[in-house]
């Protein structure tokens, strides 16, 4: 039987290869080498036979059978008996040789499967194989190469036969006559030759050591004869490759005469394939086999055709590699071999052939040959040492190519020969140049000439081929010590080099710690006359500049501009790197630097380390970097430009302290100037080193360098005058009166002039080139006068510096002055006179200075101002000059009051204007979006830099001038200045002036000196002027107004007579409210405002309050509508706090309320219109309501502010709630009527009168006076409300407003929309907010529950949600809510019933019912509903039972008897065809479980697990997962005595558990997961029951597969008998509508399979379940064929 069945289930398996889909077909091929793993025999029987009587089987299919039948025999070869292996060879060779045409899948197959079985039967194969391989015979292509693929994989075993098999072939070549066998013969020749190959090279290890070559030579050449001398002559291109190919390892088997004989034909044949064919890397592979065949023998034959192989192979090497083409990577691997034998054996015609090739132009050409030359270099050292002064010389031209594909050839080549000893060579010191070169291209520009066929070389650049090359050549080649040392510090200070400082000072560190090493106290650098080598001044001032600080400066004439020279991380770090090569070098360029050096240098590198480019300090990294005597602090301040990074070079002058050393180096920096000319960052700051050292200089020195200095300067680069002019400033410190000599002798001279001068340079100069020489002249005096000593510069300031900065400024035409008008001259002179200016404040006797100049440079400041256009701010000509007013203004004398006026006017008309003002606060994306400035994100970051700069200054500069008048007028006068901008239609322009306001009265504030009480007669004016700015649109507006309010008040209580230290607490109140003004809400704002005003009603004089009224009521009309509405506020606040003229004008008051309602939407009139009302329905309630409730639906604004004034009084909201409830509760809630006569239901339409009574009572309750009388009549009110939501779900509007709203829709006006439902619920929510229940309204609005009460598919579970959250935050209202719920039980209206009952129902999920002792009512209530008609009603009357295991879980024993007869009436309720109310029942249940007793569940567990067996399957989600959750419960609770009697449900329930979990539905495979883990223990199996707790857990992933194996194997384990039962059932899966049920119940069936006994056979129903599975195998599913397949893969077994 066991062989019927295995012969069976292989039949099954074999017909399944038929299936279309690859995936199914892959896993039929799986299942028979899963077969095949335990009955091999059985399986290759099975296949063998298959093929052989389906013989109309497509090869297709046949093919899938091989490789299954290929893959058991070579897992299992050892266990083949000969018999079988016998059929199996004959079968794979019938199958290999059934049809002449070639199939290449089914053939190749049947040939694997020879070559398998060959691996251990060689013997039978190769009988096989040669009983096809006849004399005489031509073979069928598949034979041979079969032999050919068991000569490679079998070595030892095929060698031995091919004497006979060359001497059977040979013949068969002549009758070869098609080039596919022609192909086959070649492939075998080749797979032949290189077996014998393999097995000569193994001797050792072969069965046969006797076994020599010549024993296959005459075969090979006489093969060889036919291949070359006819197929290669006629062939087609595929034949003619093949044979190439095969020639190359035959060439090592032809006798030596022979080869040496065919050589002058053999090699001009190959090589002009290179020609015929695109792939030619096999060709090169032979030719490479051929030439060391050549090679070995030592044929003289490769000296006739060197050239014609060179020219050929170096024609291989140029091709252009692709780096996706791996067959043209190959072949530059092989051609390159070719290359490596030629060198070996003819390296001088080697190097004659490549070295002219490198004199080309052409790009490939010369890429190719340094391609070929690097590698002969490193692949045959040996012959090319006596060749490396002829390569060197040959290099000449390719070191001046351009093409970067050539750079990177010749780079690596280089690289080459520094490891082989080249560049020690003369010659040598050029490459290493070249590398430099290399190292010095600039990345962005590389990358350009790469153009787009180059991606590679972004990442793997020139400069970084050649940055690494030069590191590794100088740290891990010692004989390059002596080449690259000192030569490489000829390439640090040549500008061109600049960018290959970073890789030159890691080069020279390492080599000068290497020489320090070696002789410790030798100098590193010895010049001996080596003129090339630069000195340590010209190292210094190189190395000085390349590390100069990091900073993004800020310049007034550029927009933060960056460069190397500011930022030692660009270039690889080329900061960093030049101080480390300074603190090794320092011996050599002063002894005296050591000591300083050695400790200076490491800090700040690890500074540097520290932080990156973008998190470095400019000010803390400028700390490091100062060098600042006391005495030169304030100056210091002043030039912070000029001295901020050249405190290392102070220092380091300071200790040589060597005039002669200072000499030089300054003589070598100011010849190093030129050279950076083109990086304008790096020559200014040389320009302050310059002024550094002149600083320490003699005399003698200075003005020769100064001098020199003015002559050569750059004057057209703008950017070059700061540079220059800082040098002054730096000298100045200390040569103040040289300084100053050799600039008036250059102003004096006649370089000003458009004549020609004494100095040829500046001969016929244009006006534009004049006006640049005046600009920096001009500058060069500002930076001396902040420079300057102070104790000196007072004397010296007017006479000449003012008069110097004076002449150049302006030129004379015919004797008269004339101001120049360009830009830069301008800018130039402002800053001179703003430093100026600024250092004389800083002396100490500025204050008794007067400045006799002062009013004509004011006037010159203001002159510039207003030529600046405006509402522009671009330059920073406003800021300075203002900031030079500023510091003037301070000296004597004092200006004139018009001069005054023009000066703020002036100020203030440009900076007012600018548009935008960036905003305190706002960020620079705010500030992105303003109008008048670019989008570069620079531009944007300077604008705003500059605008606050000059805001500042302009701050500054008010609060100077009011310094000359402190008293209230002065204040009133300079506040009259900025009243028109105060009170501007912009609004950028108020927030600038209020803030300036501020700073003004802030200022007065703390520097008024009061002797004698003044009285402050314009307080209520300024008060008016600033108090409805409180709300203006901009907040940073409302601050500023505040705090000039709090200034106010305080000047107030100063002038008369507080001290000045004295805290207010009315005024410090005012503080405390700027918060609410920042607050975007009006209510918020305007509440603050009336805070505001009611401080100031309390410390306004008596006097002062008609002034403050008129002042706000012309604010009314104010542009900003908050400004207007703030005024009103305050004015009513002003009136209530200060009299009683609201009381006594009440008619009047009502009367304007009648006309303001029509003309005006104002918010303080609505406000009046609220105390109206409230005192008209004090005397007139019911009238009042009436009348209201007449008004048009919807409410408009002003209707509903007047319905919430009448809740200001508790009393009166009382009564007009009562009269509200009595509209709501006994009028008809709604009417029905038919719309359509084909309507088969009627519409629900509201009535009228309880809506308006509804939307009445929404805005009664709404205002929070009202809470009081919402409290009196809260049970009325929510039960009423509540049953009004219900009645109004689905509710149409009346009629009369439908047609309201059409009119309005077809008018084109916006008219709000009244839904009866949303009324009700927004008068629900009101009512509880003011009965003090918030929580309710929060936790339905978080929870969603109002949006749901509005849904007629939503409603149940929003009164659900509804009566949860009052049972948590409102427990005891409800005793009063329930009672009159219970009234509403017997309703007419089912919608009731069901809201009331849902309410009710769920109240028992909380114990408040319990702490309340409403439980017994309750439930008594509700089970007397179990009857109701309505399924809703019955199934929410469930629900209410079971949730007192929520709330009451500890009365649950004493109810369970009827909770449990409830229940399962509601299980067999038959009048719900959707079983929702068994649904419940179910949920019910499993809730119950584990409170209920025990007896009375016991007594009911087996007629509860019946009913709901059927549910598992049911096509309901929520039927499916509940049932199953209970049974899981049914098992949790049978744990005991009953646990026996439930063993046959458990069991069961077992598989449809199981196979459920792979059921489409979460909560389903939740529920599953939940009953097995119940099941477990009832199994009374330990090692089941922990499968299913490891496995099981919730949140865990699943592994299905692991885990139904493991399941099974312990069913199988301890439940023998279960087999049976547990087959047939899964079997009943098989016919699942569910695609992943249907596809696990196979896999269950295969587990169950895997793991039973053999005495277990029995119960398994063989016949049916190949039946069920064959049909499966048909499955539409891929998935569910797939496990099938795997199955039977699994069956094997029962084999």
């Amino acid at each position: 039987m066991s062989e019927t069945y295995a012969k069976r289930l292989s039949a099954i398996l074999l017909d399944a290869v038929t299936d279309k889909d690859p995936q199914m077909q892959e896993q039929v091929c799986g299942a028979l080498c899963d077969f095949g793993e335990s009955k091999p025999a059985e399986v290759l029987s099975a296949c063998e036979e298959h093929l052989r009587l389906h013989e109309k089987l497509a090869h297709p299919y046949r093919t899938i059978i091989l490789r299954a039948m290929e893959i058991v025999v070579s897992n299992h070869i050892s266990e083949l008996d000969k018999d079988t292996a016998r059929a199996i060879i004959l079968l794979a060779s019938n199958e290999m040789t059934k049809v002449k045409e070639l199939v290449s899948d089914w053939q190749q197959a049947a040939s694997s499967v020879l070559v398998a079985v060959g691996r251990r039967f060689i013997s039978s194969v190769m009988e096989e194989l040669l009983s096809k391989f006849q004399p005489g015979l031509l073979p069928h292509p598949c034979t041979v190469h079969t032999l050919a693929s068991l000569s490679v994989s079998n070595v030892f075993g095929v060698v031995p036969f091919l004497t006979s098999i060359l001497s059977t072939m040979l013949p068969m070549l002549g009758a070869a006559k098609h080039d596919s066998m022609k192909v086959v013969f070649c492939c075998a020749l080749q797979r032949f030759s290189e077996s014998i190959l393999e097995y000569l090279a193994n001797l050792d290890q072969a069965p046969d050591p006797t076994v020599r070559k010549d024993a296959f030579a005459s075969d090979i050449f006489g093969a060889y004869d036919i291949l070359f001398h006819q197929w290669l002559q006629s062939g087609g291109a595929k034949l003619r490759l093949a044979v190439v190919e095969a020639l190359g390892p035959m060439s090592h088997l032809l006798p030596s005469e022979k080869l040496e004989e065919q050589l002058p034909k053999l090699l001009p044949r190959v090589l002009a394939f290179y020609k015929k064919h695109t792939e030619t890397v096999h060709v090169s592979k032979s030719l490479g086999q051929i030439l060391e065949a050549a090679v070995s023998v030592g044929s003289r034959t490769l000296d006739i055709h060197l050239n014609s192989l060179l020219a050929a192979l170096h024609a291989q090497i140029c091709v252009p590699v692709e780096s996706s083409s791996p067959l043209v990577m190959s072949n530059q691997k092989e051609v390159l071999r070719c290359f490596t034998v030629l060198a070996c054996c003819s390296p001088d015609r080697l190097l004659a052939f490549l070295l002219p090739k490198l004199d080309t132009s052409n790009e490939r050409t010369r890429v190719g040959t340094l391609q070929v030359l690097r590698h002969v270099i490193n692949a045959a050292a040996a012959q090319m040492e006596v060749k490396k002064p002829v390569i060197l010389s040959s290099m000449k031209l390719p070191l001046l190519d351009t093409n970067n594909k050539v750079k990177r050839a010749v780079v690596q080549v280089v690289s080459a020969m520094a490891h082989h000893g080249y560049l020690e060579q003369p010659g040598g010191k050029a490459m290493v140049e070249y590398i430099v070169q290399q190292c010095a291209l600039p990345p962005e520009a590389e990358i350009q000439k790469l153009g787009a066929d180059s991606e590679a070389l972004a990442a793997d650049s020139v400069r970084a081929i050649s940055v690494s090359t030069l590191y590794l050549v100088s740290t891990t080649v010692d004989r390059m010590g002596e080449v690259l040392w000192p030569y490489l510090l000829e390439f640090l200070v040549p500008i061109r080099f600049t960018r290959a400082l970073s890789p030159l000072c890691r080069s020279l560190v390492h080599l000068a710690q290497k020489r320090q090493e070696a002789g410790a106290h030798a100098p590193l650098i010895q010049y001996n006359g080596n003129v090339h080598l630069p000195s340590p001044y010209a190292i210094t001032t190189r190395l000085l500049v390349e590390h100069c600080g990091p900073g993004r400066w800020w310049r007034p004439q550029l927009c933060l501009l960056q460069a190397v020279s500011s930022h030692p991380y660009v270039g690889d770090g080329r900061g960093a790197a030049s101080l480390r090569l300074l603190n090794v070098l320092h011996q050599d360029i002063h002894p005296a630097l050591g000591q300083r050096w050695v400790t200076a240098i490491p800090l700040l590198l690890e500074h540097l380390d520290e932080y990156s480019e973008e998190t470095l300090s400019q000010k803390e990294w400028e700390e490091k970097l100062l060098v600042v005597r006391e005495e030169e602090k304030t100056r210091v301040s002043l030039l912070w430009e000029q001295e901020e990074k050249t405190r290392f070079l102070r220092d380091s002058l300071a200790v040589v302290s060597d005039n002669t050393w200072v000499c030089h180096l300054t003589l070598e920096m100011c010849k190093q100037l030129p050279n950076y000319n083109g990086t304008p960052l790096e020559k200014n700051f040389l320009y302050k080193c310059v002024g550094t050292t002149l600083g320490a200089a003699s005399s003698k020195v200075v003005r020769k360098h100064l001098r020199e200095l003015l002559e050569t300067a750059r004057y057209q680069e703008e950017r070059e005058h700061e540079g220059l002019a800082c040098c002054f400033g730096i000298c100045a410190i200390s040569h103040l009166d040289d300084t100053l000599a050799q600039l008036d002798d250059f102003v004096k001279s006649d370089v000003l002039r458009k004549s020609a001068g004494i100095f040829n340079l500046f001969k016929n100069r244009s006006e534009s080139e004049a006006n640049k020489v005046r600009s920096a002249l001009i500058l060069c005096y500002g930076h001396v006068a902040a420079g300057a000593p102070r104790e000196l510069l007072l004397a010296r300031v007017e006479a000449d510096l003012f008069w110097n900065m004076s002449e150049c400024f302006s030129t004379k035409v015919l004797g008269i002055k004339v101001e120049t008008q360009d830009p830069a001259l301008r800018l130039s002179l402002v800053q001179s006179v703003c430093m100026a200016t600024q250092a004389i404040c800083s002396s100490a006797h500025s204050s008794s200075f007067h400045l006799s100049r002062k009013a004509e440079l004011v006037a010159q400041m203001v002159e510039f101002i207003r030529a600046e256009p405006p509402d522009s701010l671009k330059t920073p000509i406003w800021k300075k000059a203002m900031l030079a007013c500023t510091y003037l203004v301070t000296l004597e004398p004092a200006l004139e009051e018009q001069v005054q006026a023009d000066l703020i006017h002036s100020c203030l008309h440009r900076v007012m204007a600018v548009l935008p003002e960036p905003e305190e606060g706002d960020s620079p994306q705010e500030v992105s979006a303003a109008p008048t400035v670019g989008g570069d994100p620079q531009e944007l970051l300077l604008f705003q830099s500059l605008y606050l700069d000059t805001v500042q200054v302009l701050k500054d500069l008010l609060t100077s001038l009011l310094l000359w008048n402190m008293t209230p007028l002065g204040l009133q006068v300079m506040l009259e200045h900025l009243s028109p901008w105060i009170k501007s239609p912009r609004g950028h322009e108020r927030v600038r002036a209020v803030g300036l306001s501020a700073c003004l009265l802030q200022f007065f504030l703390q520097h008024l000196q009061i002797s004698a009480l003044v009285p402050f007669h314009n307080l209520g004016l300024l008060i008016g002027l600033f108090s409805p700015r409180c709300a203006d649109l901009w907040p940073a507006t409302r601050r500023e107004a505040v705090s000039c309010i709090h200034s106010l008040l305080y000047l107030q209580l100063t002038c008369v007579g507080f001290s000045r230290d004295y805290q207010d607490d009315v005024a410090e109140q005012l503080l405390s409210l700027k918060d609410g003004l920042v607050h975007p809400d009006p209510a918020i704002l305007f509440h603050t405002c009336h805070s505001i005003a009611q401080l100031i009603a309390k410390r306004l004089p008596p006097d002062q309050l008609i002034n403050l009224l008129l002042t706000l009521f012309e604010s009314l009309g104010d542009p900003d509508k908050n400004c207007s509405r703030a005024a009103s506020v305050m004015i009513n606040c002003l009136l209530k706090e200060r009299g009683n003229m609201l009381q006594e004008k009440v008619p009047e008051i009502v009367s304007v309320l009648r006309s303001k309602l029509q003309e005006t939407q104002e918010e303080h009139i609505l406000q009046a219109a609220q105390h109206s009302v409230f005192a008209l329905a004090t005397h007139h309630c019911a009238s009042v309501v009436s009348n209201l409730l007449g008004s048009p639906l919807p409410f408009d604004s002003h209707t509903c502010t007047l319905w919430r004034a009448l809740a200001l009084e508790p009393g009166l909201a009382a009564q007009v709630l009562g009269l509200l409830l009595e509209k709501i509760s006994k009028d008809v809630l709604f009417e029905e009527s038919q719309a359509f006569l084909l309507s088969s239901t009627p519409d629900r339409v509201a009535t009228l009168l309880p809506l308006a009574a509804t939307c009445a009572l929404h805005e009664v309750a709404s205002a929070p006076a009202s809470g009081p009388a919402v409290l009196e009549l809260y049970p009325q009110l929510f039960v009423a409300l509540l049953l009004r939501v219900s009645c109004t779900v689905g509710v149409q509007p009346p009629r009369q407003l439908q047609a309201k709203e059409r009119r309005s829709a077809s008018s084109g006006l916006a008219s709000r929309s009244l839904e009866p439902c949303s009324s009700a619920v927004d008068a629900l929510q009101a009512v509880l907010v003011r009965g003090g229940n918030e929580d309710v309204v929060q936790c339905m609005e978080l929870d969603g529950g109002w949006q749901l009460l509005r849904t007629s598919a939503g409603h149940e579970e929003g009164v659900t949600r509804l009566a949860s959250a009052m049972a948590k935050f409102a427990g005891p209202r409800l005793p009063l809510v329930m009672k009159l719920l219970f009234t509403t039980q017997s309703s007419m209206y089912e919608v009731q019933r069901v809201t009331s009952t849902a309410f009710l129902a769920e109240l028992l999920s909380s114990n408040v019912v319990n702490d309340l002792m409403l439980l017994e009512s309750l439930l008594y209530n509700l089970m007397a509903r179990q009857k109701d008609t309505s399924a809703r009603v019955r199934r929410l009357v469930l629900h209410g039972l079971a949730n007192i295991t929520l709330g009451s879980p500890d009365k649950v024993q004493t109810h369970s008897p009827q909770l449990l007869t409830a229940m399962i009436g509601g299980l067999d309720d038959g009048d719900d065809p959707h079983s929702l109310v068994a649904l419940e029942a179910m949920v019910g249940l499993a809730r119950l479980m584990d409170l209920v007793d025990a007896w009375d569940l016991h007594a009911v567990l087996l007629h509860i697990a019946v009913r709901i067996r059927p549910f598992f399957d049911s096509e309901r989600m929520e039927l499916r997962s509940v049932s199953i959750g209970l049974f899981g419960h049914l098992n949790k609770a049978c744990r005991g005595d009953c646990k026996d009697v439930f063993l046959e449900q458990v069991v069961g329930g077992l598989v449809p558990l199981l196979l459920h979990l792979r059921d489409p539905h979460a909560p389903v495979v939740t529920a599953c997961r939940f009953a097995l883990r119940m099941c477990g223990p009832n199994l009374e199996c330990e090692e089941l029951a922990a499968v299913f707790q490891r496995h099981l857990q919730e949140g865990h992933d699943l592994h299905f597969g692991e885990f139904l194996n493991t399941t099974c194997k312990h069913l199988m384990r301890h439940f023998p008998d279960l087999l049976g039962r547990l087959l047939s059932t899964s079997l009943f899966y098989y016919k699942s509508s569910w695609e992943d049920v249907r596809a696990a119940a196979p896999m269950l069936t295969g587990f169950l399979v895997l793991h039973m006994e053999a005495e277990q056979r029995p119960q398994v129903d063989l016949e049916q379940l190949l039946t069920a599975l064959q049909l499966l195998l048909k499955d539409p599913a891929l998935k569910v064929r797939l496990k099938a397949v795997k199955t039977l893969g699994r069956l094997v077994k029962f084999a």
